[in-house]
């Protein structure tokens, strides 16, 4: 049904073929039994792995999260029980994907040039296919909408780093595909991994092939003529001064959201956002007997022309909700589609949360479920923020 949908109404958005995700489905549901399966046991040693996939020990539960399906409370919550290394190791994950969405609700657009340093480069395609460590990830980012976070830094390592190509275009050919593709963890992982926004970059090299994907390549019809073999050069990274609101902020209402429902009104409908499918969403949960409405955003999508995949994630997971509750789904721009309309809705910590919600006006507007309570204090790096917050219990 959701394939149908897509192919109906949204194909003239998407790039490619009209096909879902190989590996995972939307929905709640979904989510849930992803959770409920996920055992942290022997995650500390067996994250990293990437080959053979049973090696594995990445959760693979990130698109639900990033669609607000599971909040990182629930998740930290769901692994208390673990092995004391296996759940410290899981929750600085956890951890960091929380930092990761205060430093973009921080900065916003302004993220897209870099923040410690600038890194100049060519269009091009910077991934040769031809190298099995490049093959393998690429066909999962194209297929399943999904990697494994050794993979990611291998992908923008050789993308920026050895090849030249600008690190931006790598970033969108990453959001175009992921499932939990998000301005704030993507661009955060590709800045760190090639030093725009990190001391160093990340130095990818045959050995992390060797270690983390036996026997890959053996496979390869480079092994013997392999173009990451040695260590990469320095790339030449340019330091840039970095803004003033990494390190500050005077109000963290703006960028975070309330700390408690805002209203000016009575609302007779539950606008939803991509930050905000799941069943428990604050605002899905305050206004039980309200009806939802989502709008495909026509324009935005157009311009970003994301895989199709992702579009059918979201649709099976709406499916889900109108099952539960009266839905409408719409496409078109969401301030002319919901204009005179009272909405309830659920902060999201994104500039086209604030851009849209300051045309539709929200009548209530629910706190974001932050895993750390927002401060005006730094994000300039995870050490400082980790230290600057309180962490859960």
């Amino acid at each position: 049904m959701a394939v149908a949908f897509v192919e109906a109404n949204l194909r003239h958005v998407v790039s490619g073929e009209v096909e879902p995700s190989l590996r995972f489905a939307g929905g709640q549901s979904s989510a849930d039994e992803r959770l409920e399966a996920f055992d942290v046991s022997g995650y500390a040693a067996s994250h990293n792995e990437v080959y053979p996939q049973p090696a594995r020990g990445s959760s693979g539960i990130s698109p639900y999260i990033r669609h607000g399906m599971l909040s990182l409370r629930q998740v930290w919550d769901h692994v208390a029980d673990g092995p004391p290394r296996d759940v410290a190791k899981f929750r600085t994950e956890l951890l960091w994907q929380e930092y990761a969405r205060h430093w973009y609700a921080r900065l916003g657009h302004r993220s897209r040039d870099g923040v410690m340093h600038r890194l100049d480069g060519e269009a091009k395609n910077g991934w040769n296919r031809a190298m099995a460590c490049m093959e393998l990830p690429l066909d999962e980012l194209e297929e399943d909408g999904w990697l494994v976070n050794q993979t990611r830094l291998w992908l923008a390592s050789q993308w920026a780093v050895r090849q030249g190509a600008r690190w931006q275009d790598g970033e969108d050919a990453f959001f175009r595909h992921l499932l939990d593709g998000s301005r704030a963890a993507n661009r955060l992982g590709w800045q760190i991994a090639v030093g725009v926004g990190a001391s160093k970059h990340y130095g990818f090299s045959r050995w992390q092939v060797e270690q983390r994907a036996r026997n890959l390549c053996a496979s390869c019809d480079l092994a013997l003529d392999c173009p990451v073999e040695d260590w990469p050069e320095e790339p030449p990274l340019i330091r840039i001064r970095r803004s003033s609101e990494l390190t500050a902020t005077a109000d963290p209402a703006v960028a975070t959201g309330p700390s408690k429902p805002a209203a000016t009104g009575v609302p007779t409908a539950v606008w939803l956002t991509a930050e905000s499918l799941g069943m428990a969403d604050p605002a899905l949960a305050a206004h039980p007997d309200l009806p939802a409405v989502f709008v495909f955003d026509e324009p935005l999508l157009g311009k970003l022309q994301l895989a199709a995949k992702r579009l059918i994630f979201m649709t099976e997971t709406l499916a889900e909700i109108g099952a539960a509750r009266p839905l409408e789904i719409h496409l078109g721009k969401p301030s002319e589609i919901l204009s005179g309309v009272n909405v309830a809705t659920t902060f999201a910590p994104v500039p086209g949360f604030a851009v849209r919600a300051a045309k539709i006006r929200p009548v209530v507007v629910h706190p974001y479920r932050w895993l750390t309570e927002p401060t005006n204090g730094t994000v300039a790096s995870f050490t400082e923020w980790r230290n600057s917050v309180v962490l859960p219990a």
